[in-house]
């Protein structure tokens, strides 16, 4: 089967606009067909999407594939799946790159399994072998505590990308690209599954993925009430949100959607606060690509303060207040 050294990523469209994670798909993607001396293309999924998928070409794609059809208007493995086999059969691309989002974690190896080639799940880092143009792919390991590099002679060279790890190009309305209607001609009898209805979560503050300040409470935090106090605190800070440890979750003090860790959400805020947790390897593997981190914490032997950059040792309640309006200050002042 010939493939050609084109790059594609897998478009996410959130609330009529690119995600954020497709931006930075795009960045990566460009920076690798640049090395390849290659087109980057985008491709999109969805019914009525193609005006907001456009918009991937400003952010630095040559080329838009769009699959516009009311079976796949919301996601489901069967119908996607088969989209993107069609779009494989007519593109063949080198290298394709999924976010490491709920879609992409399905898809990609489903896809992967189906072209017979092998994938690498959760990256941070991807960049082209200049002796072999092969993809190489490095992810955390062992819990985050090693890197390791992955690469394969098997095509096409799938990966998916840890959120936020990679930055995006900056928008640039000069650009131009082409997008390109595909009919894939979907069956709906090979569907097997049906979307009766969505359940919005309602989130007060900004998303755990998205915030650049994470203060996050583990089982020292003593119970809910805590965690109300962490809350309050970070109220006012612009781009804060509070996480927790899986033992908090488990113990009811905080919704699940709260948690962060190898069982949780992934996370690579700018700065990380560690409250009254042990940092156990399983938490660490959720938030170990924080540009920083800080730990508090009464136990000086605290595992945490091995993978902290900063640490203080006291009581949280007591170091925290004036840490965080130091932090707001900072913020300020930029």
């Amino acid at each position: 089967m010939t493939h050609n050294r084109q790059v594609m990523i897998f478009g996410e469209i959130v609330e009529g606009k690119l995600s954020a994670v497709t931006k930075e798909l795009l960045g990566c993607g460009r920076i690798l067909s640049n090395e390849l001396g290659e087109e980057l293309s985008a491709v999109f999924i969805g019914n009525e999407i193609s005006h907001p998928a456009s918009e991937a070409i400003a952010f630095g794609a040559d080329k838009v594939y769009v699959v516009d059809d009311p079976l796949v208007k919301d996601y489901q493995t069967d119908s996607y799946l088969l989209s993107m086999t069609k779009i494989f059969e007519k593109e063949m691309p080198q290298i394709f790159i999924f976010g490491q989002t709920s879609i992409g974690i399905d898809l990609a190896p489903r896809l992967a399994f189906k072209l017979n080639t092998t994938i690498v799940l959760d990256c941070v880092e991807l960049s082209i072998d200049p002796d072999t143009k092969l993809l190489l792919r490095t992810k955390p390991v062992f819990g985050g505590k090693a890197m390791a590099t992955f690469f394969s002679e098997f095509y096409p060279q799938l990966a998916t990308v840890r959120p936020n790890s990679m930055p995006p190009l900056g928008r640039d309305n000069s650009r131009s690209g082409k997008v390109i209607t595909i009919d894939a001609d979907l069956d709906p009898l090979l569907i097997r599954t049906k979307v009766l209805g969505k359940v919005t979560e309602k989130i007060e503050g900004i998303k755990l993925e998205d915030a650049e300040v994470i203060i996050s409470g583990g089982r020292g935090i003593g119970g809910a009430e805590g965690f109300k106090q962490l809350k309050e605190m970070v109220k006012t800070m612009k781009g804060a949100a509070v996480g927790a440890t899986r033992s908090a979750c488990d113990a009811g003090w905080v919704p699940t959607t709260m948690q962060i860790g190898l069982t949780g959400k992934i996370v690579t805020p700018n700065l990380y606060v560690a409250v009254a947790l042990s940092g156990a390897s399983q938490h660490m593997a959720g938030c170990s690509g924080s540009k920083t981190i800080v730990a508090i914490n009464k136990d000086p032997e605290a595992n945490i303060f091995k993978e902290a950059q900063f640490g203080v040792i006291g009581d949280w309640g007591i170091v925290l207040p004036p840490f965080i309006r130091k932090i707001e200050e900072l913020l300020k002042s930029n």
